[in-house]
C-alpha cells in the first residue's frame, strides 16, 4: 500500500514531478526528523512549517515518550504526514532488524500506510555515529529479505553505496558529514559520484542526502548537487527559532531543485560580459 501526500502531480513551485521513494509519492522532497525538540508542541509546529510530507520517528519503545509520559504520535497529524519509522541508535544488525519490525507492527497497527518502509541506521560507534558499513550491508539485506522497502543511512563512499543498492536498498541515504554536527556538505565531489554511480542504470534512483545540514544554504547545495531529497533533525530542532528555521529549510529545498533542473552555468576561469559588446563605442584610453 502506498500514499500519495502530493497535492498535484507537477510541483508549481519548479515545475517538477513529486518525489517517488519506496512506493510513496511525496509533493515534498525535504524529510524532517522529529527528535531532539524542547516541546511536542514546538516540534509539531516546525514539523508543518517545514512543508514536508514525511517524518522520521525513532520507534523504539523508551524514545517514543517524553519526560511528561506524552507520545509522539498524538503530535504528528496521520492526514498530513507519512510515518518513516527509524532504527536510530542500533549499532549491530539484529538490533536494527528487530527494531525496524517493532516499528512495523506500530504502525500496522495504527493502521499507517508506511508500515513496509524503514529508515536504517546502524552505527559503528557512539562518539562519531558513523554507520558500521558491514553491518549496515548485512540488515539491509535481511530486511528487504523480509519484504521491508529500506531507506539506508551510510557513509559517503560511492562504493558502499553501490553495494547497498545493490542488497537492494529502496534508496541510499549518503551523509552530507556526521549526524548533528551541522557542518554541511564536506564532500561534494563524493555525493557526485555516488549520484553518478547509482543512477547509472536508472536515472530515476532516489538517493537522499541525510545527516550533517547545519543551515538552509547546505540543503540548496545537496540539491544543486543532484540529490533527489533531504533528511535533516538537528539543524531545525536545534535552532534558536525552530519554525522560522523549517521555514527557510523549505525554501532552500524549493530553490536548490529549481537551480538543479535550471542548469548552472559553467564556472570559467576569467570574466564573460553579461552584456554585448558589439557596437559599444570604446572609451578607454589605450
Amino acid at each position: 500500500m502506498s500514499i500519495d501526500v502530493c497535492a498535484s502531480e507537477e510541483l508549481p513551485e519548479t515545475g517538477d514531478a513529486p518525489l517517488q521513494v519506496a512506493g510513496h509519492t511525496l509533493s515534498s522532497r525535504l524529510i524532517v526528523g522529529t527528535g531532539k525538540y524542547d516541546t511536542l508542541p514546538l516540534m509539531r509546529d516546525s514539523l508543518l512549517a517545514s512543508g514536508s510530507r514525511a517524518v522520521t520517528v525513532a520507534v523504539r519503545r523508551e524514545r517514543m515518550y517524553d519526560r511528561n509520559g506524552q507520545n509522539i504520535l498524538d503530535y504528528i497529524d496521520p492526514t498530513q504526514f507519512l510515518l518513516l519509522p527509524n532504527t536510530a541508535g542500533c549499532y549491530n544488525a539484529t538490533d536494527a532488524v528487530r527494531v525496524a519490525k517493532l516499528g512495523r507492527e506500530i504502525l500496522r497497527a495504527l493502521e499507517n500506510p508506511g508500515a513496509n518502509w524503514v529508515k536504517l541506521e546502524v552505527l559503528g560507534d557512539s562518539k562519531t555515529l558513523l554507520p558500521d558499513p558491514v553491518a549496515t550491508i548485512e540488515a539491509c539485506q535481511r530486511l528487504v529479505e523480509d519484504g521491508f522497502q529500506v531507506l539506508c543511512y551510510t557513509s559517503d563512499d560511492p562504493i558502499v553505496a553501490k553495494r547497498l543498492k545493490a542488497a537492494g536498498a529502496a534508496s541510499v541515504m549518503p551523509a552530507g558529514s556526521p549526524i548533528g554536527s551541522g557542518q554541511g556538505i564536506l564532500n561534494p565531489n563524493n555525493l557526485q559520484i555516488i549520484l553518478e554511480y547509482l543512477k547509472e542504470d536508472d536515472p530515476n534512483y532516489p538517493v537522499i542526502v541525510d545527516a550533517g545540514v547545519g543551515t538552509a544554504s547546505d540543503v540548496a547545495v545537496a540539491f544543486e548537487l543532484g540529490a533527489d531529497g533531504v533528511l535533516l533533525n538537528s539543524a531545525i530542532a536545534h535552532a534558536r527559532d525552530p519554525i522560522q528555521m523549517s521555514v527557510a529549510m523549505k525554501h532552500a529545498a524549493i530553490a536548490g531543485r529549481a537551480a538543479f533542473l535550471s542548469g548552472r552555468i559553467p564556472k570559467r576561469l576569467y570574466a564573460t560580459a553579461s552584456s554585448p559588446q558589439e557596437g559599444v563605442i570604446s572609451t578607454r584610453p589605450w
